[in-house]
């Protein structure tokens, strides 16, 4: 393609220009296009032999000499357009060649990178495996240094002695006791505003180090603000510094260490110096000053956290040893006597020790963390129903009601991933089976009712977006038809599977009915903007709405039917329509009537008689042939003829939209337009005066009253289920009771 365009100027100015200005024309415009060589020499598909691809290829190619040369040897315009036509299927050529050989190697690049995301998973697999095995060869060393401190005081004594190299100069100081620490902490944290309350005195609660960071955000790593951490053995204080006050901070969060998670963070410049605390939900990303202090944050936290979780782990070991009764001081009271055999009868609460020390109990909250974190969630739940099996009803102590708290904070975080899982905002793919995991964790969880309500809420979105992804067609049905499909489908399948997951909870299938009559809803504000306010016609409404309705039956398959919800939030846009299309044809009725001459109908040819025919037994009226003549006349007038055509179409499509609610709106549609010709008839009667069209008019009116009525009253019947007494009252009044032919009166 280079070479086409370095060309292309040559070959447009040779026609015009002598060649000797075609040769420095030329030469200008190849001076852009000195890349060709290259270009051209991609192309490997064919005609490898041909003396012009070797031209190009090879490695001296001058694009300006070449085209200089071209243009001189030339004889005119026609050797310049053949040069560059084969110019341009060279190209050509070599395009084709670059399109095969991407897609012969599609494949390939597709394998290659799931080879990569394989590979990639592996690495972060067994990084995960080293980081276990270097804890618990840690947690190993430390037991073993515990053990030896037990075994030799002396030893423990000295090593205590020796300051932690990651401590502050002034905690290395203070060292030496535990009020020393603690002295330390409170001054300190007498320079943190708010942190008092917080933070409340215990014996066992000592700073192990503290330093300055500086937070970035997590998303576009920009600078937010300037830290002051605070770690103590037991927790993570972060506080921010006030800005008119050196030294002086502002409380800003408080971590425990049981929840916290620390992550390198691989330096990237200029963000280096940087490490990454987790605790669900949310994280935050800190700068150290140096790579130094880095490196001594990440490790003292560790160290800290091992520290923390041994001492905790020995303290629910002595916890759950039994204890012997502490003997009571000797009393000279003769009522003790009678009041200590009392409660030797009642039973202890201290009988039944619940043994804590198994090691799956201790590891129980690591091993729902990591569940959480890897996303097990039904290996998580399977943890939860083993310990409450385990448990069961034993009477609760203190050493439980701590391990019950740190387990329902697990319980919370996982409750939130779930809840998070079935949020709108995540991917709405996969059907209504996609959300079954989480739902049925959260049902095992005992949290039906938040399920119910995220996973209908969850449908609910996914219907929405379903029928906003809709391309709104020109042909009104068709769309009706893609939407019908795309929403009772849906309905469809999330009524099965909401029957599959809460199968057992009865109390949740009213919530389900609800999100129906909701879902319904928007359905049919989708439906009527595009029919009813649309202007469509009635018979294209009637269409849609019978399309609806058919839809609407499959539901019946699972006990399901939300008719009677369409009819009512259909109700008033079918009154709308009806009425305005029966405007419509009183309109046309009368102005038809206004220029009424009443003159028999001559149909000029017998396929035009044979087709109103066929058009008039189609409207029921059987005896049509009775009211044709000679040749090709018909004795009744046009406007009758129209009358009778308008009338019965709008009562075929009438009652295809027909239900209980929309009786009286039909009814008294058709006797309003039933009267304007009846109307009509009478006037003419009374006021015509020559006896020939008095006389045509009767047979008109005839057939008004004795074919069209009739023909009406059955019609509706059939298709309402019951007579309509307002037409026989009507037709029973409007009948032709006696003509004089002699007078101009009449009595209708």
């Amino acid at each position: 393609m280079l070479a086409q365009a370095a060309y292309g100027p040559l070959c447009a100015g040779a026609a015009a220009l002598s060649p000797a200005a075609a040769a420095a024309a030329a030469a200008a415009a190849a001076a852009a296009g000195s890349g060709t060589a290259a270009a051209m020499a991609l192309g490997e598909g064919g005609g490898g032999g041909s003396r012009l691809r070797r031209q190009l290829e090879s490695g001296g190619f001058a694009a300006g000499e070449y085209v200089k040369q071209l243009s001189q040897q030339s004889d005119g315009d026609r050797d310049l357009q053949e040069h560059r036509q084969r110019i341009q299927a060279l190209s050509e050529e070599t395009a084709q060649s670059l399109k095969r050989n991407v897609y012969q190697n599609y494949r390939q690049f597709i394998e290659t990178a799931r080879e990569i995301s394989y590979l990639e998973s592996e690495m972060y697999q067994l990084s995960h495996i080293l980081t276990e095995q270097k804890g618990i060869m840690e947690a190993v060393t430390q037991a073993l240094l515990l053990q030896a401190d037990r075994d030799d005081p002396a030893l423990g004594a000295r090593r205590a002695a020796a300051a932690d190299p990651f401590l502050p100069l002034s905690a290395k100081e203070a060292a030496a006791s535990e009020e020393g620490r603690q002295r330390t902490l409170t001054t300190l944290l007498e320079k943190v505003e708010g942190c008092r309350d917080l933070l409340p005195e215990s014996p066992g609660k000592y700073l192990v180090y503290n330093g300055d960071l500086v937070e970035y955000d997590a998303d576009h790593m920009a600078q937010i603000q300037r830290v002051h951490a605070f770690l103590m053995n037991d927790c993570l204080l972060v506080a921010t510094a006030l800005p008119n006050r050196r030294g002086a901070y502002r409380y800003d969060a408080l971590y425990p260490l049981d929840g916290l998670a620390v992550v390198n963070v691989k330096d990237n410049p200029p963000m280096k110096d940087m490490f990454k605390l987790l605790m669900f939900p949310e994280s935050r990303i800190f700068q150290a000053e140096n790579a130094k202090i880095k490196k001594e944050w990440l490790e003292v936290l560790e160290e800290t956290k091992r520290n923390r979780a041994l001492s905790e782990k020995r303290r629910l070991e002595q916890e759950a040893l039994p204890r012997p009764p502490p003997t009571p001081p000797e009393s000279t009271n003769p009522f003790e006597e009678d009041e200590e055999e009392e409660e030797e009868e009642e039973p202890s609460a201290e009988e039944e020790v619940v043994d804590l020390s198994l090691e799956w109990i201790q590891e129980l909250p690591e091993d729902l963390d990591v569940c959480i974190a890897q996303r097990d969630f039904e290996g998580a739940v399977d943890l939860l129903d083993k310990l409450n099996e385990y448990l069961g009803d034993t009477p609760v102590s203190q050493p439980v009601k701590e391990l019950r708290a740190k387990v329902d904070e697990r319980v919370r975080q996982l409750t939130d991933v779930l809840v998070f899982e079935l949020s709108p905002d995540r991917s709405l793919r996969g059907g209504p089976r996609a959300t079954r995991r989480a739902v049925s964790q959260l049902i095992r969880l005992g949290q039906s009712t938040k399920a119910c309500e995220l996973f209908l809420k969850n449908r609910a979105a996914a219907v929405q977006t379903a029928i906003r992804q809709l391309r709104i067609e020109g042909a009104t049905l068709l769309y009706i038809h893609k939407l019908c499909h795309v929403f009772f489908t849906s309905l469809l399948e999330t009524a099965r599977e909401f029957e599959t997951d809460f199968a057992g909870n009865n109390g949740c299938y009213s919530a389900f009915v609800v999100w129906a009559r909701s879902s319904m809803r928007m359905f049919v504000d989708a439906f009527s903007k595009q029919v009813f306010d649309s202007k469509e016609s009635l018979s294209t409404a009637a269409e849609c709405v019978k399309v609806a309705k058919e839809h609407c039956k499959q539901l019946s398959e699972i006990g399901l039917d939300l008719t009677f919800i369409i009819h009512a939030l259909l109700v008033k846009d079918i009154k709308g329509a009806l009425q305005s299309y029966k405007d419509i044809i009183i309109e046309a009725t009368k102005h038809r009537n206004s220029e009424e001459m009443w003159r028999r109908m001559n149909l000029m040819t017998p396929e035009a008689l044979g087709k109103l025919r066929e058009e008039m037994r189609s409207c029921g009226v059987g005896n049509f042939d009775q009211y044709t003549g000679d040749d090709c006349w018909v004795n009744l007038s046009y406007t009758v003829v129209a009358f009778t055509k308008q009338t019965m179409a709008f009562l075929e499509e009438a009652l295809k939209l027909y239900f209980p609610e929309l009786h009286m709106v039909l009814l008294e549609s058709l006797v309003e337009i039933i009267l304007v010709a009846v109307q009509h008839v009478d006037y003419s009667l009374r006021c015509e005066q020559d006896p020939e069209k008095k006389a045509f008019i009767r047979q008109n009116a005839s057939f008004l009253y004795e074919t069209v009525l009739p023909v009406v009253e059955k019609r509706f019947e059939e298709g309402v289920g019951k007579p309509a007494k307002q037409l026989q009252d009507l037709r029973n009044a409007s009948r032709l009771m006696r003509v004089n032919p002699e007078s101009t009166t009449s009595v209708v």
